[in-house]
């Protein structure tokens, strides 16, 4: 169980009225869309990874 803001969930309510849609299909879009902004995805890592390996001895001339 989980609580939501009244006034959030009125919102939401109202949203999903306008938009002719439910509230359950509302709230797994947006979980969705919260769930793929916040994960960082592996291949990210691993170009990261990649780029710091790459440019070792530029980041130690920096750091001097």
């Amino acid at each position: 169980s989980s609580k939501v803001d009244a006034a959030v969930w009125n919102d939401l309510r109202a949203l999903a009225n306008e938009t002719h849609q439910n509230v359950s299909g509302l709230l797994t879009e947006a979980i969705r869309e919260y769930i793929e902004r916040k994960r960082v995805r592996p291949e990210v890592l691993s170009h990261l990874e990649q780029s710091m390996d790459d440019n070792e001895e530029l980041g130690r001339l920096l750091a001097e």
